[in-house]
């Protein structure tokens, strides 16, 4: 299986970081792993819904230019659906025997996604109805992800 996260803006802290590399190697012996950052737009404090929803359409834009035909992409959106540990394994299991083995997470900026990339997404998933920070929200994804692999394959892993 290919997984794919794509997100918005870099991880800037060295906590966030050395969590996110160490579940990329865990990661290594199930699938093969790619990340792609794209350049976040700044925000200005107290600005129009106009101006918010440029800035989402404008990191959109860069988000879509990476989604290729084929993929089959997985919008993380507050509004998605909610799913355990083991619903996300099967789910991955699942799309991974119809053929869907071409996977892209994509976790938008401090805004959200915009809604081409919600048109664009075969389905959402929501880790919460709270907001988190993109940069924590890839270290939990990826976690996520490295468990629905050990509960796949039965593997043990803490619970």
């Amino acid at each position: 299986m290919r997984i794919t996260i794509l997100a918005v803006g870099k991880v800037k802290e060295k906590f966030y970081s050395q969590a996110a590399s160490e579940y990329i190697k865990r990661l290594g012996k199930y699938c093969r792993l790619n990340i792609i950052e794209v350049a976040d737009e700044k925000t200005p404090d107290g600005v129009s819904d106009t101006v918010d929803r440029k800035i989402k359409e404008k990191e959109g834009e860069r988000l879509l230019s990476h989604i290729k035909e084929g993929m089959y992409v997985i919008a993380l959106a507050i509004e998605g659906k909610q799913r355990s540990s083991e619903e996300l394994a099967d789910r991955l299991a699942e799309l991974g025997i119809r053929g869907d083995s071409n996977l892209v997470f994509v976790i938008g900026g401090s805004l959200g996604l915009s809604e081409a990339v919600m048109e664009r997404a075969d389905e959402s998933l929501s880790f919460s109805r709270m907001t988190f920070p993109h940069q924590l929200m890839r270290v939990i994804l990826l976690e996520q992800i490295y468990r629905g692999f050990r509960i796949m394959r039965r593997e043990p892993y803490h619970k």
